[in-house]
């Protein structure tokens, strides 16, 4: 497994040097219990990390990344297997595997499995907003990163509540927060990848 993440590293720096075409995946990624729906679509190489593929969550919906988060996967409906960091280990559900997402990859993860595959995104443990994430295909490209590709309605106010809160602002019965908020605001040429921490100029979609 090691000499497997090795390889996929060098060759990840290779094609930063070289400009050769690398697989990526183009994902889906929507907002449970809310409509219309939340949603955005961007391909990163197979190569990335699943804690890389979570930046990539946070900065293509316009949260802060201020909250715990976990990937869920299992089979049927009992999506017991973690990948997280590692201090979630020990929060497993009964039954459940952990894995660290800083050393799995996509590529790893997905191996010779048919798509598309749908798993969890699970963001602020204590709101619980909950994502689906589907790995619609794969194809070659020359992007060493992240690239949008489309989305529609603006990304949650983060602390608000929950799915419950947004839907009962959504229709008139609380007010937004801040008063600021517009649902409907969505751009995608104000996409940054890269976050807070790593780009100083990352936008707000609300």
């Amino acid at each position: 497994m090691r000499s497997i993440r090795r390889e996929l590293a060098q060759q990840r720096e290779t094609r930063k040097t070289s400009g050769v075409s690398c697989p990526r995946f183009t994902l889906k990624v929507f907002l449970y219990q809310i409509t219309p729906q939340i949603w955005r679509s961007f391909s990163v190489p197979t190569s990335f990390t699943f804690a890389e593929l979570s930046n990539a969550i946070q900065d293509a919906m316009g949260w802060d990344n201020k909250h715990p988060h976990e990937f869920r996967h299992g089979k049927g409906k009992k999506l017991i297997d973690v990948i997280g960091p590692v201090g979630l280990a020990d929060q497993l559900p009964p039954g459940g595997e952990f894995q660290d997402e800083a050393q799995l990859t996509l590529a790893e993860f997905i191996g010779k499995k048919r798509l598309p595959i749908r798993i969890l995104y699970r963001y602020d443990f204590a709101e619980d907003w909950i994502h689906e994430v589907v790995f619609e295909s794969k194809a070659e490209g020359d992007e060493t990163g992240p690239v949008m590709i489309g989305g529609a309605r603006a990304c949650p106010p983060e602390d608000f509540g929950g799915a419950f809160q947004y839907m009962r602002a959504l229709h008139g019965e609380i007010g937004w927060y801040r008063g600021e908020y517009d649902p409907e605001a969505f751009n995608i040429k104000e996409v940054v990848f890269g976050g807070r921490t790593r780009n100083p100029k990352k936008r707000k979609l609300r």
